[in-house]
């Protein structure tokens, strides 16, 4: 059956150096999991570690999730370190922002390397493991940006959108095993990640990416302690689809009425904004 308690259990996640895989982490401990945490920087990797509940059994692993071999060798290291694996939570995840007519292509390969080939490595290469245990589940992190297209995020829509299908398909294959599958999609979260962006500015006059830096931190209406919460409770239900905030459950709906409709909306912002930058 798919996860009903995370006491005992043992959970490999993505991304774990900082923002909701750092908290899942956290508060996964919390809960009685053993965690197994994966990032590419080892510096923040160590800052959660200093976080986690010294109860449970906790191990980091330097990890590109882009690399095949390494996600594979990954998976194998977990199991073999915690005798067995439970959860696997795909949550790295990178963004690049720019028109898709400017965007390089090794940008593009940048960002799809990770945000869909990510998940589609941690997949592949938990699943026989995770087909070993009794309880199971495998969590992907898309996006509210996975249901609803914005510019200048082209690239960033097409992995999340890619990432969506990917896990609802995987779900219905699944469905009559023990393995639950869900598909995160959170709105505006507090993270790093437009911090820690690829940033191509459209002309001298758009906003710099220390800007929308400072307009994504304002706006982002959840904390990645409060998201990873509420992933968490989401997973224990084995909730196909787990939206993040009142953003992505107003988003999800706008795009359930007007499919194609709220892009007229998303043009009509955008003249805005050219226009009042334009008389700055």
């Amino acid at each position: 059956m798919p996860v009903t308690s995370f006491n005992g259990k043992v959970a490999a996640i993505t991304g774990a150096g900082s923002g909701m895989g750092q908290w899942l982490a956290i508060l996964l401990s919390r809960a009685g999991c053993h965690v197994a945490i994966s990032d590419v920087n080892q510096t923040t990797l160590d800052e959660t570690m200093k976080l986690l509940d010294s109860s449970v059994n906790a191990t980091s692993h330097v990890v590109d999730v882009a690399d095949r071999s390494a996600m594979e060798a990954f998976a194998a290291e977990v199991n073999e370190k915690h005798g067995g694996i439970n959860m696997i939570f795909n949550n790295a995840g990178v963004s690049v922002t720019g028109l898709a007519e400017q965007m390089p292509y090794e940008d593009i390969e940048w960002l799809m390397n990770i945000n869909f080939w990510g998940v589609i490595h941690g997949c592949k290469s938990f699943l026989p493991f995770l087909r070993e245990a009794k309880e199971a589940a495998i969590v992907n992190t898309s996006s509210i940006f996975g249901t609803i297209a914005v510019p200048s995020q082209s690239a960033y829509n097409a992995s999340k959108f890619a990432v969506k299908g990917y896990t609802f398909a995987l779900r219905t294959e699944l469905a009559d095993s023990h393995i639950g599958v869900s598909c995160v999609q959170p709105g505006g979260v507090k993270t790093n990640i437009v911090a820690s962006s690829r940033f191509i500015p459209i002309d001298n006059q758009s906003e710099t990416k220390e800007e929308l830096t400072e307009m994504f931190e304002r706006m982002a209406g959840k904390s990645a302690e409060e998201a990873a919460q509420i992933i968490l409770d989401g997973v224990l239900r084995n909730k196909a689809r787990i939206l993040v905030g009142k953003d992505a459950r107003v988003m999800a709906w706008v795009e359930k009425w007007f499919p194609t409709g709220y892009l007229r909306l998303m043009q009509a912002l955008r003249n805005r904004r050219q226009l009042q930058e334009s008389t700055k």
